[in-house]
């Protein structure tokens, strides 16, 4: 797995964190993508961040914190540990997901995101 892959990575989930758009979307290729098992595709940055603000939006407190990374050299697999905790609301909800990341000249080319952690594994040819 390439480390330097890792490591943007490792900054988009901190840039995420922050809402610091530029920030996340510094290394996505000019064809990037995010596809969701659950909710469909969104290609660009402007449509994937306006998913991703409705997604967050409901929440008073969301983070996203990658627990391992898995890969080969073009695709980087993360395992996230996402809690949120609804607005109005003192309960919170802790679910753990996985992406696969794939690269394309140093670039994000897609992120895809799965429910279930083998997914993820099985999608980038990690295990299955």
């Amino acid at each position: 797995m390439s480390q330097e892959n890792v490591e943007i990575v490792r900054r988009a989930y901190e840039a995420l964190a922050d809402r610091d758009w530029d920030a996340l979307f510094r290394y996505a290729h000019p064809e990037f993508a995010l596809v969701t098992q659950l909710q469909g595709s969104y290609r660009g940055r402007e449509d994937a961040r306006r998913f991703i603000e409705d997604q967050i939006g409901a929440f008073q407190t969301w983070t996203a914190e990658p627990e391992e990374y898995f890969g080969g050299s073009d695709r980087v697999v993360a395992f996230v540990r996402s809690r949120a905790q609804p607005r109005g609301s003192s309960a919170e909800i802790e679910i753990k997901v996985a992406a696969v990341w794939t690269f394309r000249d140093g670039k994000v080319l897609t992120i895809e995101t799965f429910p279930k952690r083998q997914q993820a594994l099985e999608a980038a040819g990690l295990s299955g």
